[in-house]
């Protein structure tokens, strides 16, 4: 008797380097949850997560869900040399999230001739290799 086999790709795309003080973001993004780091003393978002606010160098840090949306403010896409871990040259963009933070991640879903300064995106997750995930943007449905 012959098992059925999962016939589906394995990921390509690189697992996330996890430092300490991030290990909670890539932790959420795992379960397909979008967090972010605010700050416990001045109320302010900061990206990526760190040990102390940039703005007041408080080291209250706060661990909170995220809207998940967002405008693309601006974008590239590589393709010399080849990205690794990519089956097609990705766009790489920097998105300017409702929180009033940015964060550069992938753009999924749209041609690179399709992009548009201010698009509205809204984030999703892509498998990786080892078994994680990594937050990515796609249009959002207007």
């Amino acid at each position: 008797m012959s098992t059925p086999t999962d016939t589906a790709p394995k990921p390509t795309r690189i697992a996330p380097i996890v430092t300490p003080d991030a290990k909670s973001f890539w932790a959420a993004a795992d379960e397909e949850r979008f967090v972010g780091q605010k700050c416990g003393d001045c109320g302010r978002f900061t990206f990526p997560p760190r040990p102390m606010c940039p703005h007041c160098h408080s080291l209250k840090r706060e661990e909170v869900e995220l809207s998940g949306y967002g405008t693309v403010h601006s974008w590239t896409v590589p393709r010399h040399p080849h990205p690794f871990g990519f089956r097609e040259a990705p766009v790489v963009a920097v998105i300017q999230l409702d929180e009033g933070i940015r964060m550069v991640s992938n753009v999924v879903g749209v041609a690179p001739e399709d992009m548009k300064m201010d698009m509205a995106v809204e984030v999703g997750f892509e498998p990786t290799m080892n078994n994680h995930k990594v937050p990515v943007f796609k249009p959002r449905a207007q």
